[in-house]
C-alpha cells in the first residue's frame, strides 16, 4: 500500500531525498562531481562524479563505508548546517582543489580526503572500462573540524576546530593552526557568525590565496552578544543550550579579517569597521588579484566594495553603493573574471543589474552593465572566463531563468519559464530544472555556446526523488492583482467541478521579503494541493517585498512589516474570488511558517472579517526579539524607530482576538525563538482570549523530524476543518 502525501512528504524531507545539488564542474568540463543521495527516502548524501564523455557516474565516496554517516557531527558543524536549512545528512557539503582532482568534506567531526582522479591514460569514458574506484582517506585533523576546504593546489587542506583555522598537510598529515584564539571564549577563527549565516548567505569564514601562500580569515569575536537559553523542558534534566543572539538593538558579534600566510604572522585589513561593521562577503580569485571584501553599515544603508592589500593589510575603495531604506546583499559577488574583472550588481533603471569592470572603473563609475534594464539579477552562480552565469527574472518573476552575460552581451541560458539553476565551466553548462509540467529536478549537462534552444546535450544526471503520491498540481499562475500587483496560484482539488460547489478558502502565504512561494515549479505547490484535495481552494500570494520584482517592490516594505503583507493578502483574496467564483469568503482560513506563521496571526487579530481561522508556525510575534541584521533591515534601529516595532508587533493585538488561532513552535528553535509565541499566549492569555499552542519538543525551525512533519499537516488540516465547518471528503 502507497504511503499517504504526509507520510511521503517526511519520509523523503519535502521529496528532496535523491536529487542531484551542489555541482562542481572541473576547469576542463570533462567531470561534474555532485552530491546525491542513493534514493528518494535516504537521507545520507553521497560524493558522485559524472564523466561527461560517456555519461557514466561513479561513486567516490559512501558514507556509511566511511563509518559517519550516523554518527553525531561537531556542533559547529551542526550549527551551520541548521543555518542553512540543511535536511539531508552524510556528506552535505564539499570543497576540491583547482583542478578537481581532490574533495574534501567534513563527516562526523572528521576531515575526509577523496581522490577523484580515474586511473593513468584515464579509463572515464573508454566504452567497456570501467575508472578505477576512488579513493577516500581520513586525515589526521584535530577533532571535532569543520569546513574543510583544500588549497588551489591540492596540497594542503584547511578546516577549523575549536575555533582555530588549521591547515593539514595532504601527504604528510602534519596539521598546525594558522589563527588560533588559543582558548579565548566566545572568539573564533574561520567561521561565519550567526548573522553572516542566518541573513546575509555568507555560511564561511575563509577564502584560500590562488597561489595557495595564505588565507584570507575572519575572526570573530562574540563576546559582546547577549547569551540567552533554550531549555528542553521536556527532558527537565538536561542543561539548558546557551546561545549567543544578537536581537534588534543589541550588540552584535565584532568581525575583523587577517591575512594569514604560511609562514608569517597574521595582519588585519584595516577598514572603518565602526561604521561598517557586516562583513557581507569576500574573495580572492585570480591569479595576482588581491582580496576583496565588502562590508556594509549597521543600517545597511550603504555597502561598500574594498580591496585588500594582502601585504599590509591597507584597503582601498573600490565602489560605494547607498540606498534610503537598504542595498540589498546579492548572492555570489564579488568575484572577478580571468582578467581581473570585479563583477558586481546594483540599482539601476528600476532593475538590479550585473556590473563589471576594473576597480578604477568601478571607483568612477564607468563599469560596464552587462544586463539590460528589463531584467533583474537574483544571483551570481559562476565565472567562465569573462563571462558571468547569472540567475534572473523578466517580466514574471515566478520565473527564474539563467543568462550568461559578458563582453560579447547577455544571452539566455535556459528555458524561460520554469526555475532553473546552473554552473558554467570551460564552455560546458549544467543546467538544473524544475517546471510545472514535471515533478522533481532534470539535470542536463549541456554546450554553452548558441541559442539556448540549439544546445547540444552532452550527458545527463538522474534524479532519485520520489514521485508525490499525490494528483499533479494545476496552479493558475501568472496573474497580478491591485495596484500591489500581487502575484497569485489558486488551486483547487482534482475531484471539483468548477461551478459545481463554493469551497472553504486555505491562504498559504509566506508573504514576507527573500522569500517567494509563487513559482513556475510543480513541487512548490504539492503541500497546498494537499489542502486542497482535503476539500479547500488554496491561494498562494506573493506581496510587496518579495523577490524577482525589482527594487521599489522590494522596498515597499520599509519601516513596515504588517500593514502591506496584510494589505496585500486581504486584496489577493478578494480578487481571486473574482477570478473563481467557487470561492466562499465566508470561510477563509490562513496558514504560514515564519513569517507565514507572522502573517497569518496578524490576520486573525487585524482582520476577523475576512480571515476566520489560522495556524501561526514559528510566528515573530514581537520583532524586538529578532536577530539585528534583518530585523534593523526592515524597521530601523528600535531606539530610533520604536513606532516601526510597535506598529509590527503582534503583542498589542493579542485583546483583539475573536477567531480560531492555532500557535505552533519548535522548543529548540534558535532563529525564532520560542518566547515569540509564549509572549503571545502571555499576551492572549492575560486578555482572556481562547487560543491553541501547540509545542514541538526537540524540534528547531525546521521540523524535518518523521513523525513531526507528517503530523503537522495532518493537525493543521483537521484544526482549520473544525474551525471552519469542513465536512472531511
Amino acid at each position: 500500500m502507497a504511503d499517504s502525501y504526509p507520510r511521503q512528504s517526511a519520509r523523503t524531507r519535502g521529496f528532496s531525498l535523491g536529487v542531484p545539488r551542489s555541482f562542481q564542474i572541473a576547469p576542463d568540463g570533462k567531470t561534474v562531481l555532485f552530491l546525491r543521495s542513493r534514493g528518494g527516502d535516504d537521507p545520507v548524501n553521497c560524493l558522485w562524479a559524472l564523466d561527461v564523455g560517456s555519461g557514466r557516474q561513479r561513486l567516490v565516496a559512501d558514507p556509511l563505508a566511511l563509518g559517519g554517516a550516523g554518527a553525531e557531527e561537531d556542533p559547529v558543524e551542526k550549527a551551520r548546517r541548521e543555518r542553512v536549512r540543511e535536511r539531508g545528512a552524510g556528506i552535505v557539503a564539499f570543497a576540491t582543489d583547482q583542478a578537481c582532482t581532490i574533495a574534501s568534506f567534513a563527516l562526523a567531526g572528521a576531515v575526509y580526503l577523496a581522490d577523484v582522479q580515474a586511473e593513468a591514460g584515464s579509463a572515464a569514458g573508454v566504452p567497456g572500462v570501467a575508472p578505477r574506484a576512488s579513493t577516500v582517506r581520513e586525515l589526521p585533523t584535530s577533532r571535532p573540524a569543520a569546513d574543510p576546504r583544500p588549497d588551489p593546489a591540492g596540497r594542503l587542506v584547511g578546516y577549523v576546530s575549536a575555533g582555530a583555522l588549521r591547515v593539514c598537510d595532504a601527504a604528510t598529515g602534519a596539521d598546525r593552526a594558522l589563527a588560533d584564539p588559543e582558548g579565548a571564549d566566545g572568539i573564533t577563527f574561520g567561521l561565519a557568525e550567526f548573522i553572516a549565516a542566518e541573513e546575509m548567505s555568507r555560511s564561511r569564514g575563509y577564502w584560500w590565496a590562488p597561489d595557495g601562500s595564505a588565507i584570507l580569515v575572519a575572526r570573530v569575536d562574540e563576546t559582546p552578544v547577549q547569551v540567552l537559553h533554550i531549555a528542553d523542558p521536556a527532558n527537565p534534566a538536561a542543561q539548558p543550550q546557551s546561545v549567543r543572539y544578537p536581537a534588534a538593538g543589541t550588540p552584535n558579534a565584532v568581525v575583523s579579517i587577517f591575512i594569514a600566510p604560511l609562514d608569517g604572522k597574521l595582519t588585519e585589513a584595516v577598514w572603518d569597521a565602526v561604521s561598517f561593521p557586516y562583513l557581507v562577503n569576500a574573495c580572492w580569485e585570480g591569479a595576482g588579484s588581491a582580496p576583496l571584501i565588502s562590508v556594509a553599515s549597521r543600517d545597511q544603508h550603504e555597502m561598500r566594495l574594498l580591496e585588500i592589500d594582502p601585504r599590509t593589510g591597507a584597503t582601498s575603495l573600490v565602489r560605494s553603493d547607498t540606498d534610503p531604506a537598504w542595498v540589498d546583499i546579492v548572492r555570489g559577488v564579488p568575484v572577478r573574471t580571468a582578467s581581473g574583472r570585479i563583477v558586481w550588481t546594483a540599482d539601476s533603471g528600476g532593475a538590479k543589474r550585473l556590473l563589471a569592470g576594473s576597480a578604477e572603473q568601478h571607483a568612477a563609475g564607468e563599469a560596464d552593465t552587462l544586463t539590460p534594464v528589463n531584467l533583474n539579477v537574483r544571483e551570481v552562480l559562476s565565472v567562465d572566463g569573462e563571462e558571468v552565469l547569472v540567475t534572473a527574472s523578466g517580466e514574471d518573476p515566478a520565473s527564474i531563468s539563467l543568462w550568461i552575460a559578458g563582453p560579447a552581451g547577455c544571452r539566455l541560458a535556459s528555458p524561460v519559464e520554469g526555475v532553473h539553476a546552473g554552473r558554467l565551466t570551460a564552455g560546458t553548462l549544467l543546467l538544473a530544472s524544475r517546471t510545472l509540467e514535471e515533478s522533481g529536478t532534470a539535470v542536463r549537462v549541456l554546450t554553452a555556446e548558441g541559442a539556448a534552444a540549439e544546445r547540444a546535450e552532452l550527458a545527463s544526471i538522474e534524479s532519485l526523488a520520489q514521485t508525490p503520491n499525490l494528483p499533479a498540481p494545476r496552479p493558475d499562475l501568472g496573474w497580478s492583482a491591485g495596484p500591489g500587483r500581487t502575484r497569485q496560484a489558486i488551486l483547487l482539488p482534482s475531484w471539483h467541478t468548477p461551478g459545481s460547489a463554493k469551497l472553504p478558502v486555505l491562504c498559504d502565504p509566506y508573504g514576507g521579503p527573500h522569500a517567494q512561494r509563487v513559482l513556475a515549479a510543480r513541487d512548490m505547490f504539492l503541500p497546498p494541493q494537499w489542502f486542497a484535495e482535503q476539500g479547500f481552494a488554496v491561494l498562494v500570494a506573493d506581496g510587496r517585498g518579495s523577490p524577482g520584482r525589482g527594487p521599489d517592490y522590494d522596498r515597499a516594505v520599509a519601516g513596515d512589516l504588517a500593514n502591506p503583507a496584510l494589505e496585500d493578502q486581504v486584496e489577493a483574496l478578494h480578487a481571486a474570488a473574482e477570478r473563481c467564483s467557487d470561492l466562499d469568503l465566508s470561510r477563509v482560513g490562513i496558514r504560514g511558517w515564519s513569517f507565514g506563521g507572522f502573517l497569518a496571526a496578524l490576520a486573525v487579530l487585524r482582520r476577523p472579517d475576512v480571515f476566520h481561522a489560522a495556524v501561526a508556525g514559528a510566528p515573530p510575534t514581537d520583532w524586538r526579539l529578532y536577530d539585528t541584521c534583518y530585523t534593523e533591515r526592515y524597521l530601523g534601529h528600535p531606539d530610533t524607530s520604536p513606532e516601526n516595532y510597535e506598529q509590527s508587533s503582534l503583542l498589542p493585538d493579542a485583546a483583539k482576538l475573536t477567531r480560531p488561532l492555532l500557535l505552533i513552535h519548535g522548543l529548540a528553535d534558535d532563529n525564532v525563538l520560542v518566547a515569540h509565541t509564549l509572549r503571545l499566549s502571555s499576551a492572549l492569555l492575560a486578555a482572556g482570549r481562547p487560543h491553541n499552542v501547540l509545542p514541538l519538543s526537540g524540534i528547531t525551525h525546521m521540523a524535518t523530524r518523521e513523525e513531526v512533519a507528517e503530523n503537522l499537516l495532518l493537525l493543521q488540516v483537521d484544526f482549520l476543518r473544525t474551525a471552519l465547518g469542513v465536512v472531511p471528503r
